[in-house]
């Protein structure tokens, strides 16, 4: 049984995917499983999952749904076939330093008190390359969730046994695009603590294109979730006002998105 799981879901990555999967490749930390559900991609993803697999038959399982699950019905098949102690979160388009591993599962290992380990970013793309670095709270609390993002989900370590506890993911529309959010309010909800390590441990990739594309029926979902979760945690009343946040964000000009995104 490996210690750490990584669980990576992917729809049409066939352009970014090999930098994150090297990434994973390179972890000084080596005693790993990848685990990755294709979400009925239809381009060349099913091939370079291929050949990753090949390649690295000991570390790579391979997943595929027949329907498009979105990304919340991909990471719950694969936390099922999950055997680690620990659980990595991974994206597509991101890539992880080489001491990623490492340091989040000592910092778990040392730290029985919190059940999550995340970390900053450094954002990057393929026109500039690296950027700006992005600041986590290290130890955010139930009063920074509505107000930011607590962690940046793909630089998550989480315990297997607070995953399960937890349900694993939230199926519906409503979390279509916001599962990690959902996630944050039902972990703080029952109790669980987590800590942001204050060092960049992964480079978060920034699509200026998604921004244009994204709806405002997302931006409404993610209201829903934010006063509920505030409901959820039983704060005051003024933490609701956080719930029209997502639908404001989305009136904003073009270049005052990327700066809303980074906030979060």
């Amino acid at each position: 049984m490996p210690k750490i799981s990584v669980i990576m879901g992917i729809y049409n990555g066939e352009r970014t995917m090999r930098e994150a999967l090297d990434s994973i490749i390179a972890q000084t930390f080596t005693d790993w499983e990848c685990i990755i559900c294709d979400d009925a991609s239809t381009d060349a993803t099913p091939t370079i999952l291929k050949e990753y697999q090949d390649r690295y038959p000991d570390k790579f399982i391979l997943l595929r749904n027949e329907k498009n699950l979105m990304l919340s019905g991909s990471l719950n098949r694969c936390l099922a076939a999950a055997s680690g102690e620990y659980i990595a979160r991974m994206d597509d388009d991101d890539r992880c330093l080489p001491q990623r591993f490492a340091k989040e599962a000592a910092f778990l290992d040392e730290h029985p008190e919190y059940s999550v380990v995340g970390s900053n970013v450094q954002f990057f793309n393929e026109t500039d390359g690296l950027g700006e670095v992005i600041h986590k709270i290290e130890e955010p609390t139930v009063y920074d969730v509505p107000k930011v993002n607590p962690f940046f989900h793909p630089t998550v370590m989480m315990r297997k046994s607070t995953y399960d506890a937890l349900g694993g993911y939230t199926c519906n529309e409503r979390t279509r695009r916001m599962e990690d959010v959902d996630l944050w309010y039902r972990f703080f909800a029952a109790g669980y603590q987590g800590y942001n390590i204050p060092e960049v441990l992964l480079h978060y990739r920034v699509d200026s294109s998604a921004l244009k594309k994204r709806k405002l029926k997302y931006s409404v979902d993610a209201s829903k979730i934010v006063f509920n979760g505030v409901k959820q945690l039983q704060l005051p009343f003024k933490y609701y006002l956080f719930a029209l946040k997502p639908i404001a964000s989305w009136l904003l000009p073009e270049n005052l998105k990327t700066l809303y995104r980074k906030k979060k």
